[in-house]
């Protein structure tokens, strides 16, 4: 008899904790954090935003602005304003600076020979400042005038809370005389988590070759100089252990007191990229690789939450707009419809089925929002925009989305003169 009244109960209690593992992986997706002052991440092609946490306030950056040189110094290789081969002057000031004990550094000294790729490696691979310095000096003239240039690109970016006063990310304390006009001694450039991901997204799409360098492990610096020395990359995401991550390949960290310790990273998986922003990991006083540690848990988080999924088809008709008036046709609508399926990246606990849709017409092409006859089929007149309606992360660039071209479904001919007459004068009576 006891055993009979207890197997109800049992079963009930195995129910109750399936239920629970089932629903773990839901709130999981949804209630994921990280231990820091900042993280962000993103697809690297769409620029889908996978996390946000605090990511759209400024805070220190450090040596997470040398993409932002990276990408100036690229852009001059590629307009042929430099070359890769080509010798840099090293100014008394870079000179200087690179022999400041407590920062990351290679010996420069004046009158040896130092390429651009030699500097450009060492600034990426060791955090080298004084050779972002070296490189501002060759591609602007002087470190000013190449923080307006970094300036002005950002600008362009549309990035317009970010405070940039040098190329290399240090403490204006270690400048010297050569801060820049209208700074004070403490001020350190500052950037959002959105910020880093959007010049990391751009490096990445504009240079790939960035990723030949920042995935450098040890190098020996300027082989062809009277000083070559070894240079080691500061991420150990690249090194066996247990902050290891097959697939990473990038991109850069960054440390002061101000800023904590910083990581904007990538890692390739898959088919697809991920960019990933740590600001400020907390745990760093006990734990010397915590901006690691945390950007290999969003990675996984982002990897094994988020998925691309078909949701919508091809020939779908958009909801909010199912039909478009035609003008001077022998039928007076013509349906529309979605002319190549759209993907969106989704999380694992959001429904894919529950969707904001959004037409625009091309008014360009319309009259009085009608289309004149003749029409043909599959002509684009506007554009639809899909996204989830559980989905609030967006995207990081405002001119980032998902979209299909509106199209119409057939072919409407143009009416007769007879038939053009009884359209007015039924029109007339209606």
């Amino acid at each position: 008899m006891n055993k009979k009244k207890s197997f109800p109960l049992v079963l009930v209690v195995l129910v109750l904790f399936f239920q629970s593992l089932i629903a773990i992986p839901v709130h999981a997706a949804d209630e994921f954090s990280v231990n820091a002052n900042a993280g962000y991440a993103i697809d690297a092609d769409s620029g889908k935003v996978f996390f946000n946490q605090d990511g759209d306030t400024p805070k220190g950056v450090a040596s997470i602005t040398k993409t932002i040189t990276a990408y100036l110094v690229l852009d001059a290789i590629k307009q042929q304003k430099i070359s890769w081969e080509q010798e840099v002057p090293i100014s008394e000031y870079a000179e200087e600076l690179s022999i400041v004990p407590e920062l990351s550094n290679v010996t420069l000294v004046r009158g040896q020979k130092y390429t651009v790729r030699d500097l450009f490696e060492a600034m990426i691979v060791q955090s080298a400042n004084a050779c972002a310095v070296a490189l501002a000096e060759l591609v602007a003239g002087n470190e000013h005038t190449f923080v307006n240039q970094m300036r002005e690109q950002l600008n362009k970016w549309e990035i317009t809370d970010a405070t940039i006063i040098n190329s290399s990310g240090l403490s204006n304390v270690y400048l010297g005389d050569h801060i820049y006009p209208g700074t004070q001694e403490n001020d350190e450039n500052l950037m959002s988590a959105r910020d880093v991901a959007i010049v990391a997204q751009h490096l990445i799409k504009d240079f790939p070759e960035i990723l030949e360098v920042s995935k450098i492990k040890e190098k020996t610096f300027a082989p062809n100089s009277s000083q070559p020395g070894e240079i080691k990359n500061w991420n150990v995401m690249l090194f066996d252990g247990p902050n290891y991550k097959e697939g990473v390949d990038g991109l850069k960290t960054g440390t002061t007191d101000l800023a904590g310790a910083c990581f904007v990273g990538t890692i390739q998986k898959d088919g697809r990229r991920v960019i990933t922003v740590i600001l400020n990991a907390l745990d760093q006083p006990n734990d010397e690789n915590a901006r690691f540690a945390e950007t290999g848990k969003l990675m996984d988080y982002c990897l094994n939450n988020w998925s691309q999924q078909d949701v919508t088809t091809a020939g779908q008709t958009p909801s909010d707009k199912k039909e478009l008036k035609v003008t001077e046709g022998k039928q007076k609508t013509v349906g529309l419809v979605m002319e190549k399926p759209v993907k969106l990246w989704v999380r694992s606990d959001m429904d894919p089925k529950n969707l904001t849709i959004k037409t625009t017409l091309d008014q360009s092409l319309l009259d009085n929002n009608s289309i004149i006859a003749p029409v043909h089929k599959n002509e684009k007149i506007g554009t639809v925009s899909v996204a989830l309606a559980q989905d609030t992360l967006g995207y990081v660039q405002k001119n980032e989305g998902a979209t299909a071209d509106l199209v119409t479904k057939t072919d409407v001919e143009k009416a007769s003169t007879f038939e053009l007459i009884w359209q007015k004068i039924t029109g007339f009576f209606a």
